[in-house]
């Protein structure tokens, strides 16, 4: 068995949720799209993932036909290689940008609503000290700095 299937095959194996999400498609493009030099080690580094990921997420896109990969035959460093988005990955990367920003604009409107309803919870003013509380009291940060101030007494 070839290493380059082996480490796709165990990557297979380790990662049983779908390794290439939006999430990950979306970020590779726009760091290729930015710096199409960037090594699958520097890659991983600014997503955090292992360079195993990195690799089988990059031949999934190379599959796709999303990425074409050059590697510069002249050059002194063999490993250097430039991924290059196609016309078709251009096009994908601006789907997958759509798609991730309403995941990310529904994830923050559920998250202000959690929020919205601790901070409720967090600061229920009695009846004299609500009419006490001026306007810039009832923003967030004020009610929780009351919340701890009843509390510390």
């Amino acid at each position: 068995m070839c290493y380059h299937v082996f480490v796709q095959q165990l990557n297979i194996n380790r990662f049983p949720l779908p390794v290439l999400t939006d999430e990950y498609r979306y970020r590779i493009l726009k760091l290729l799209e930015a710096d199409s030099h960037a090594s699958q080690r520097r890659i991983a580094d600014e997503l955090g993932i292992s360079l195993g990921r990195v690799n089988y997420c990059l031949q999934a896109l190379i599959e796709k036909g999303l990425v074409k990969v050059n590697n510069f035959r002249s050059s002194t460093n063999k490993r250097a290689y430039l991924y290059l988005l196609t016309p078709r990955g251009i096009e994908e990367k601006a789907r997958v940008t759509a798609r991730f920003l309403r995941v990310k604009l529904n994830e923050y409107e559920t998250l202000k609503r959690e929020l919205e309803e601790l901070q409720r919870e967090a600061v229920k003013p009695s009846g004299a000290s609500a009419q006490a509380q001026s306007p810039q009291q009832s923003t967030g940060q004020s009610k929780i700095a009351a919340y701890e101030k009843e509390n510390a007494k």
